[in-house]
This record gives structure tokens, C-alpha cells and sequence, in this order.
């Protein structure tokens, strides 16, 4: 018959046939279905571009930072300056006396970031004829409802907005080169007058791009127009052309000089000298601030001035055009959906082979950190590409896997669970499974030293009844008597190790290593007290047998409580849970002593060694010291006659002579 740790061998290949048969290929398929399916839903609905843009900002406070560009100078009005003129808006007389100190130093371009649609003040002829010089850009509002004109006096074409694109959750990200006004006319940028004046001296004019019609070449770079779904961008108000806006450094874009020192000098001439010089504002009171991707690291509010926003856009485009620095570009569509679809394959080979908890997170947080570097770097030479969408590619796919394995796994165990169930109990077949791995790992089980009780039963009679019967028919009798064996042996968390044919070999305190006296004590009264249930049940397996008109039969279980060493016995193609020691045949000798002495239809004996485990639970009959084959030693051996009354004092009946039995 097969003996338990056999079956357990058995049982894996019947398990791997028994549930369905899903492959890598099509686990890979479900996952990529699934994960694509759900980030494609996300990322057209937008639901992915805050991490995209938080990412982008963290690569912006991570890139490199350029020192001051020193092709720009920046006036700035601070609350020293607003103290010292006592007054807002400066007077025109004062911003007149401003302009014309500054065009003594022969800039390329001055940009007046203030609005100046009425006259401040005294000295306003005076501003209007600064406001008539060929470099001098002041500004307006595109805003349809409240928006703000251009001074009078400036020359249409001098005039610029200084309106910023702001994404959703108040971050410049963007700048804006040219839109149409309300009337439908296209002004160029506050930030694009500057830079063309300036570049305008260096022969450098913008174009039409050979590449694509209606893209703006200028100098070295073509600045492609930012569309509803560049980069992480998702149904982006992309009216107007738009750029991604780069950043020079977080705080100081160029050389700043207060008001106070510009009107007052002495001013260095190359400080201005050829330069473009922005006027505006940073005082905190004005609340001209906006924020930025440094917003987080900044001090203060951690915004930043409109003027050095201004600041930034014209250094970007001069440096585009120049060829110091290449613009922001983008993947195509296909390019990113094949790098979310990349990852997400390598995330399933990597959680169907790797089943390790701490194997799998170091792969996943490579994969992750891969991702990052690959982006950074990607970044940091002008390529924005996904980076969230990847990563949770990664992440979901692995997870998808990992649930369709743990899936797998609960429905394996439920299946070995309820076969293993028909030969330990629930409790034991859970610790066996718990402590599947020692066995995957090593091949086998290792040997150890417990203290068990082993209980040996024999049909006494089963000749008889075998010659009654065909062969398919005792078959089915032997396995009927087998089963409510079996039924008794489990519900006292024994094992049944081995059938032998008309026998049965079962243990109780294995494979649980039980080390407590009370432990032990609880294995050997449950042995016995399975002894006297099996004597039960023989009385209605009887009763059938009269109906049927078979023979009746008796039964014979020998118990003993001792050392044994259980573990795995055979090779890696055949394992059986072996039960080893003296203990072991102590107790099948037990069972087959003085066969002539039965007392009742279920005879059970049990030795000293049980005795001394049963806390007076049970009723017995001292047989005596008697001698076992192949045992040198005398055994002290006692017949279990019922369980004690609790009412009763308990005592062992006198010893009967001695009996040798060979």
C-alpha cells in the first residue's frame, strides 16, 4: 500500500494536472491586457499627468544649474526701492529717468515687465519718447475681459504680452511665444520681443522650418509647438505656440541690480553693454510671484518673480538660437507605448520566475530605478519621457502575476489540503504545507528526534472474510473498515503512515515535534482513546456483517509511546514519510502478542512506557512482563479495558503470571 510521504510525492503531480494548465505566454498576455488596458485608460483621461508632472519637476531641481546668463541684466523693484520713491506706480518721471540711464550703457533690448496704460505722475512726454526707442518693449494683457493696453505712447509693434501659461495645479511649466489677440491678431511675447531684438544683432532672424510648415526655425533650433498630448500632457489648452519652458537655475537667472542702483549708478557698462535688461518687479507686496518646479526647495513663499520668469523664457530662446541649449523634445506615441509594453513584459518574466519575496523586490526596485536613471539621463540631454507610466507598468504587471501565481497557489493548496486530509488532520496537513519548502528545497525531509506513539492494528479474521467474497468486492469491504479507521486515527490528529494490507500503522505526535510532557501525554491518550473508538465502531461494522451474512471479525492494536526518528525516506523519484525505531516495532509487537487472549472483539494493549502517559484516564489490566519477539528486554504490557469513570477510583487489576511469547 502506499504510505504517506509517497502520496504526498503523488499528490503534487496530481495537482499540477488537476487545475488548468496556464502558460507564461498566456499569463504574459492576461497581464499586458490587463495593465496596458488600464494605464492607456488613465493616461487618456489625464489621471497619470500629476506624477508625470511631479517627475518632470523633480528632474528640473535635480538637472544641472547654469550660472547667470550673461547676456541678460535684471532691474528689480524691491520693497527698499518702493520705500525710497514712496510711491506706487512709480511716477513717469522716474521710470523716464530710469529708461534713458540705462540706454546710455547701448543695451540690445530693455523689456518693461509694468503695466503703463495711463500716465503716473509728472514726466510722462519725456517716458513716451523713451517708449519711442527702437529697443524698448513694454507690455499688455491677452486677457479678453479684463485685460490690460499697452502704454499709448509705445509703437504697436514694440508691444508684447506678458501673459503666462500655468498648468492645473499653478505651476509654470510653459511659456508662450505668439497668439492672437481678442480681435484675432498674433502679438509676440513679452519674453520673444526681447530675445528676437537681441539676436536681430547677431543676424540671427526667425524662419519658417524645412522640416514642417508653419514651425519656427531660429539660429540653431526649430521650436516645435507643444501639442494637446506632448510628453506626459493630456488634453493640454495648447492654444497659441507653446514651448516647454527650461530653466536656467531656481532663483538667479542673470545679474540683478536694484532700482536704486540703476538709477543711481555707477553701473558697470558691460553689465549692460549689448544686453537685455529687464524692469520689474519682486517685491512680496506687489504679488507678482508665480510658482515654479522649485517652488518646493525655494525660501519664502517659495514663488517666484514675474520678471525672472520673463527672465527665463529669454534666455532660453537666446541660448535655443544660439546653440547653448537644445529645446525639450518628445517620443513619438509608438515610442512610449512600446517602452510601457517593454517593462511590462520584463515585469512578467521577472515575477513567474523570480517567487522570492526579497528576489522579486530587488528586482522590481532595479527595474524601477532603471526607469528613473534612464529618464534623468534622458532629461538631462532634452528628451521628457514617461516615467510613472513605466514604473506602474512595472509594478502592476509584476502584481497581476503575482496574484494569478498566489491564485494558482490557494487553489493547489486547497486541492492538496483536502487529499492530504484523508489520511492526517486539517492541523497537520496545514503544517506539512506550511513547511513545503523545506522539502522543494532540499529534496527531501530531514530526519529528527521525537517523541511519538505509535499504534499498530490487525484484522484478525480477515481470511475468513476473504473467502467469502470476489476480489472487488473485499476491496470495497477492506476500504470500508479502512475509512472509519482512518476517521478515528484523524480525528485525534494522528497520521495514518502506512496501510498493510489488512493492517494499519498510524502515529500521533508526527510530524509536529512535540516536546511537552503535557504534549506527549495528549498524543498517547488520544492513541488510546482511538484504540477504544475503533473497538466502537467494530461493533456496527459486526452488525453488518451478520446482515450480510459474512463472518464476523475482531481486531488486535498494540500502542507504545517511545524515541523515534521520522523523516524522509528514498530518493528524489520515490520519498516515503518514514517512522524509525525501536519504538516503532516494540509497538507492532505489541499488537501481534499472545493472539490467543482476546477479551474482547478489539483487543488493546498498550506498555508501561503508555501507562505512564495516561494521568489515570483509562481503565486497564496488568498482562504482566512479558517477553516480545525479537525483543531481549521483558515488557511490561497492560490490557486497556475502557475509559475511567471520573467517580471511580482508578486501579490496576493484579498481575497475571508471567507469559513468554516468541
Amino acid at each position: 500500500m502506499e504510505t504517506r510521504f509517497s502520496m504526498l510525492t503523488r499528490l503534487a503531480k496530481q495537482v499540477q494536472t488537476s487545475v488548468p494548465d496556464l502558460t507564461g505566454l498566456r499569463v504574459a498576455a492576461i497581464a499586458l491586457v490587463t495593465v496596458l488596458s488600464s494605464l492607456y485608460g488613465l493616461r487618456h483621461y489625464g489621471l497619470l499627468e500629476p506624477l508625470e508632472l511631479g517627475m518632470y519637476d523633480r528632474w528640473v531641481r535635480l538637472s544641472p544649474e547654469l550660472p547667470p546668463d550673461p547676456n541678460l541684466l535684471i532691474v528689480s523693484i524691491t520693497e527698499d526701492d518702493l520705500r525710497a520713491q514712496e510711491e506706487w506706480p512709480i511716477s513717469d518721471r522716474v521710470m523716464a529717468q530710469l529708461l534713458s540711464q540705462l540706454q546710455r550703457y547701448e543695451p540690445s533690448a530693455i523689456g518693461l515687465d509694468i503695466y503703463r496704460d495711463f500716465p503716473v505722475g509728472e514726466g510722462y512726454e519725456a517716458l513716451a519718447e523713451e517708449f519711442a526707442k527702437p529697443n524698448v518693449v513694454t507690455i499688455r494683457s491677452l486677457d479678453t475681459v479684463a485685460g490690460t493696453p499697452p502704454p499709448p505712447a509705445s509703437p504697436p509693434a514694440q508691444v508684447g504680452f506678458n501673459n503666462i501659461p500655468i498648468d492645473l495645479d499653478n505651476v509654470v511649466r510653459r511659456s508662450l511665444l505668439y497668439a492672437a489677440d481678442p480681435d484675432g491678431n498674433i502679438v509676440f511675447a513679452f519674453s520673444l520681443q526681447l530675445a528676437l531684438m537681441h539676436l536681430a544683432g547677431l543676424g540671427i532672424n526667425p524662419v519658417e522650418s524645412e522640416e514642417q510648415a508653419n514651425v519656427v526655425k531660429l539660429g540653431e533650433s526649430t521650436f516645435f509647438p507643444l501639442k494637446i498630448d506632448s510628453g506626459a500632457y493630456r488634453n493640454l489648452d495648447a492654444g497659441g505656440y507653446q514651448m516647454l519652458l527650461q530653466y536656467r537655475d531656481s532663483e538667479q537667472v542673470a545679474r540683478e541690480i536694484s532700482l536704486e542702483q540703476a538709477l543711481n549708478g555707477p553701473l558697470e557698462p558691460s553689465w549692460v553693454q549689448g544686453k537685455v535688461v529687464l524692469i520689474g518687479s519682486t517685491a512680496l507686496s506687489l504679488q507678482d510671484r508665480k510658482s515654479t518646479p522649485y517652488s518646493p526647495i525655494l525660501r519664502g513663499d517659495g514663488q517666484t518673480p514675474g520678471v525672472m520668469l520673463h527672465g527665463q523664457m529669454v534666455s532660453q530662446i537666446i541660448d535655443a538660437a544660439t546653440g547653448e541649449r537644445q529645446l525639450t523634445t518628445f517620443w513619438p506615441e509608438s515610442w512610449e507605448l512600446s517602452w510601457l509594453v517593454a517593462w511590462a513584459l520584463l515585469a512578467c518574466g521577472v515575477a513567474w520566475r523570480l517567487r522570492h519575496p526579497l528576489l522579486l523586490l530587488i528586482a522590481l526596485t532595479g527595474g524601477t530605478m532603471i526607469i528613473l536613471g534612464t529618464g534623468y539621463l534622458l532629461f538631462i540631454n532634452g528628451v521628457w519621457i514617461p516615467i510613472a507610466a513605466p514604473v506602474l507598468s512595472l509594478v502592476l504587471t509584476a502584481a497581476v502575476v503575482i496574484t494569478y501565481q498566489s491564485y494558482e497557489d490557494h487553489r493547489r493548496q486547497q486541492i492538496v489540503m483536502r487529499l492530504l486530509g484523508q489520511s492526517t488532520s486539517p492541523e497537520i496537513a496545514q503544517a506539512l504545507w506550511k513547511g513545503r519548502d523545506k522539502l522543494l528545497k532540499a529534496g527531501k525531509l530531514p530526519g529528527i528526534n521525537v517523541v511519538a506513539t505509535m499504534l499498530f492494528l490487525d484484522i484478525k479474521g480477515f481470511s475468513t472474510v476473504s473467502e467469502c467474497m470476489t476480489p472487488e468486492k473485499l476491496l470495497n469491504w477492506l476500504n470500508d473498515v479502512l475509512s472509519e479507521i482512518t476517521e478515528e486515527v484523524l480525528a485525534r490528529d494522528g497520521i495514518v503512515n502506512k496501510f498493510t494490507g489488512d493492517g494499519v500503522m498510524a502515529v500521533f505526535g508526527v510530524p509536529l515535534n512535540h516536546t511537552e510532557r503535557r504534549e506527549i501525554e495528549l498524543d498517547a491518550q488520544n492513541a488510546v482513546d482511538c484504540g477504544l473508538s475503533i473497538g466502537d465502531r467494530l461493533v456496527r461494522i459486526n452488525q453488518r456483517c451478520d446482515a450480510a451474512g459474512l463472518p464476523r471479525i475482531q481486531m488486535r492494536i498494540g500502542i507504545f509511546t517511545g524515541d523515534v526518528v521520522v523523516g524522509s525516506l528514498g530518493g528524489k523519484d520515490r520519498l516515503e514519510y518514514g517512522v524509525l525505531g525501536d519504538s516503532v516495532n516494540t509497538a507492532s509487537r505489541l499488537e501481534s502478542c499472545a493472539k490467543e487472549r482476546q477479551p474482547s472483539d478489539c483487543r488493546v494493549l498498550i506498555a508501561r512506557e503508555t501507562l505512564d502517559y495516561l494521568n489515570n484516564c483509562f481503565e486497564v489490566e496488568s498482562w504482566g512482563e512479558m517477553a516480545l519477539k525479537g525483543k531481549k528486554q521483558m515488557v511490561e504490557v497492560f490490557h486497556v479495558k475502557g475509559r475511567r469513570d471520573p467517580t471511580v477510583p482508578h486501579s490496576i487489576l493484579p498481575e497475571p503470571e508471567k507469559t513468554s511469547v516468541s
